[in-house]
Formats: C-alpha cells, sequence, structure tokens
C-alpha cells in the first residue's frame, strides 16, 4: 500500500480547550464532507462501491428518523441484550486505591457492558445493523472478528433476525479465543478460518461482501472502515455513553470527571466518550495495547506510534513501516490485535479533546487479577487495558472524583489465556 505523507496541520486554540467547538465541528464535517472528521474517515473505495455505501447511509439515516425502527430497536436492546446494564459502584477497587493515600482517592464505577447478552458491547451495534440488513432486503451477513465478541453477538442476532451468518476469524485468534468459536457455531454461523491476524480476516470479510453486493451485508463491528460504517458503530454504541450520564446523576446528581476506555479500533470507547465530548468538565481516556513494551515493537499502540495513511477505505492512524506498508501489531487481547484506529478517534486525539495512554500485557494480566480478587467481575482483557491504567491514574486525581471505566466485555473467553500464562497458582 502506498504511504501519504501528511504533516501535522496548526489547530485553532479554541478547538484544544472547547469540547463544543469539537463536537460541532465533527457533526458539520460529516454532514458536509462526506463522513470525514476533520482530515481523518472519507470513502477510499474503488467507484463500485460509492453507490453501494451512498445507498447503506441512505438506509441508516432513514432509520435514525424511523420511529418504528426504533421502537423496535429500543425494544431488542431491552428484552434480548438485556439493557440497561448497571453503573456499578466498585467499593472494594476504590477502597484498594484510597488505601494507598490516606483513605483518600477516588470513586471508581464500571459501565457493565459485560453483562449484555452475549458478554460486550457488541450487541448495542450488531442488532441495530443485522436489523437495517434485513429492511434492505438482505439475506446474508458477512463480518470479522477478533476475539469473538463481535462474531458472536452477529451470530445471535442473525438467529433472531433469521439471516444467514458468515463470520471470518484469524486462525490464531480462533485457538485463543475457542470458547467463542465454539458458541458461534451452535448458533449457526459459518466461521471461516483465515491466516493472519484480525486485519486480514477483516480484509477477507470485505472481499467476500464485495462477490455478492446485491444479497450480503457487511457487518462492521468496529468504528474504522469506510464512511458511514465508523459513524453507524458509533451512533448505536452511544447509548453507553447516554445511559452513563442519566444513572451518575441518579447516583450522585452529576457527571463523572474522568472516562476509561479500551482502544482496539474505538467501538466501545466511542460508544462511552461520544456522549460526554461538549463536556469540557469531563477527561476522555483512552488506552491502547502496549503489549511486551512500545520499545520492543510488539504492540497494537496505534495512537501513540502511528502516523496518518488510509487502510481499509478510510484516513486514521495506522502502524506502518517508512515504505507505507502495514506493521503486524501484537497484544495478549485479541481484539486490541489491530494496526490502525477510527477516524473519530483519530480526531479526537489530533484536537486535544481525548487522552491516550497504554498498558501492557502484563499490566492488563495484573488488573484481570485485581478485578477477579476484589469484585468478583472476571472482565475480557480488553476491559482490563483500561483498568490496568488506574494504577498511574489514581494518584493524580482529587479526592471525592468519579471515574467510570467501561467493562466492555466479559472475561471467560480469555480464561485459558490467563491460566497458560501462570497468573494464578490454584492457592
Amino acid at each position: 500500500m502506498t504511504k501519504e505523507t501528511f504533516k501535522m496541520s496548526k489547530l485553532p486554540a479554541e478547538l484544544l480547550t472547547t469540547g463544543q467547538y469539537v463536537i460541532e465541528k465533527a457533526t458539520e464535517l460529516i454532514v458536509e464532507r462526506n463522513g470525514k472528521f476533520g482530515r481523518f474517515g472519507g470513502k477510499f473505495v474503488p467507484e463500485t462501491l460509492v453507490a453501494c455505501l451512498n445507498h447503506l447511509e441512505a438506509e441508516f439515516n432513514k432509520a435514525l428518523r424511523d420511529q418504528l425502527f426504533q421502537a423496535e430497536l429500543g425494544a431488542a436492546l431491552r428484552d434480548f441484550a438485556g439493557r440497561e446494564t448497571p453503573l456499578y459502584h466498585a467499593e472494594r477497587l476504590s477502597e484498594h486505591y484510597k488505601s494507598k493515600n490516606n483513605g483518600k482517592g477516588p470513586d471508581i464505577y464500571l459501565k457493565r457492558e459485560d453483562l449484555n447478552h452475549s458478554g460486550s458491547n457488541k450487541m448495542n451495534n450488531v442488532l441495530a445493523q443485522a436489523m437495517i440488513a434485513k429492511r434492505m432486503g438482505r439475506k446474508s451477513i458477512i463480518t470479522s472478528t477478533g476475539s469473538g465478541q463481535h462474531g458472536l453477538a452477529t451470530a445471535a442476532a442473525c438467529a433472531k433476525l433469521a439471516l444467514e451468518c458468515t463470520v471470518f476469524m484469524a486462525a490464531k485468534d480462533m485457538d485463543r479465543q475457542f470458547s467463542n468459536v465454539r458458541l458461534m457455531k451452535l448458533l449457526g454461523a459459518q466461521v471461516e478460518c483465515v491466516n493472519g491476524s484480525m486485519k486480514d480476516a477483516a480484509s477477507e470479510a470485505f472481499r467476500c461482501w464485495v462477490g455478492d453486493l446485491e444479497n450480503s451485508y457487511h457487518l462492521t463491528g468496529s468504528a474504522v472502515g469506510p464512511h458511514p460504517c465508523p459513524t453507524m458503530v458509533r451512533e448505536f454504541q452511544s447509548v453507553i455513553g447516554k445511559e452513563t450520564r442519566m444513572q451518575a446523576w441518579e447516583k450522585w446528581g452529576g457527571k463523572p470527571d474522568v472516562l476509561v476506555a479500551c482502544v482496539g479500533t474505538g467501538s466501545n470507547a466511542l460508544g462511552l466518550f461520544h456522549e460526554f465530548i461538549p463536556d469540557r468538565d469531563v477527561r476522555l481516556i483512552g488506552v491502547e495495547a502496549a503489549g511486551f513494551g512500545l520499545e520492543s515493537g510488539k504492540h497494537s499502540s496505534t495512537l501513540a506510534r502511528g502516523e496518518v495513511g488510509v487502510y481499509h477505505g478510510a484516513m486514521s492512524y495506522l502502524l506502518q513501516d517508512e515504505d507505507g506498508q502495514i506493521i503486524g501489531p501484537h497484544s495478549i487481547a485479541a481484539g486490541m490485535e489491530y494496526p490502525g484506529v477510527g477516524p473519530e478517534l483519530s480526531f479526537l486525539k489530533e484536537s486535544g479533546r481525548a487522552e491516550f495512554c497504554v498498558a501492557t500485557d502484563q499490566e492488563a494480566l495484573d488488573a484481570y487479577e485485581r478485578l477477579c480478587e476484589l469484585e468478583g467481575i472476571f472482565p475480557s482483557l480488553e476491559a482490563a487495558h483500561a483498568l490496568a491504567i488506574l494504577d498511574k491514574l489514581v494518584p493524580t486525581l482529587c479526592d471525592g472524583s468519579k471515574v467510570v471505566v467501561n467493562c466492555s466485555g466479559r472475561g471467560d473467553k480469555d480464561a485459558a489465556i490467563v491460566f497458560n500464562r501462570g497468573l494464578f497458582d490454584g492457592q
């Protein structure tokens, strides 16, 4: 792939400090400039696909305005997915950190997306898109998955809606997330093995869709790809942040001070962040996978170490070499092992509205163990990256501040990985 060279543009000072400016400008650019967040996003696809994407965008916009569709989606999210999910006060985890600072520190809450049907935030978007596919007359759903959480949610939604389902998954991910593979098959999905990593599975799914545009629907679970895909995913995941705002008001009569989420491609982070982008007093912190460490070269820290380029149909930050070739990512969490990130998060980084940091494999494993032992909750290794950053974040926060961490997925799928790493000794 050819690398394009871009210089960082000088941004107006108000863009770095005013959340309202960011959200208004982002929305304006989506409407007027074909789904672009500043310079990020767009439709870098062959001409033959532009009409299909335009049709999808039109159907998406119709669905947003269709009260019957919204009512049906709301009922499905409530009765099938199990929304709303709790905003849980992690009292023992909070006390763990307060005990290191003379009893002072923030109160930590978990947005329990792990309690969604199929065990992650993925069902929020999958149900909505599968319903749109059915409105469009599509009979077959094609998708790709890394950790298997999106594939599992898609298989469940397709079973509910009587749609055929094909899931592409990298061979190594099928091995390390075998429990999800078995569940997908049990739900009637056809799981196709692909050599390589999650990025290769995504490419194969896209090729399969292109081969049957009239009958199939490509259901993306990540906030990446050509417009309108990132916007659709973010819109349907934004229920997370909307619920969080309401629940925070009910619990303590205000807003969170800090929101924390792991960042693979961006769906769960944007789901939590988007509602609060206009709120300048709410910090947004995304946590990428540092793997064996940034200096090792074996990581998935796209925003920390990536450069701007075009991949999978959109402009965003990417892990690439000097020749523009994609660098293979690494993370112990399969769902974070992708060499790119969505255009909206790329924009939030460049604008300064969101902060991004990293957590290593070992830090994520430690956070997994900590939540198990202190709260009786086993998070996915993806969500454990968000929890891991609390070690560094909490000492910098004021006493009584409110931190919400998106527990984006359930960790039973990762139990074999955790035990193979010797985290628990059985005592």
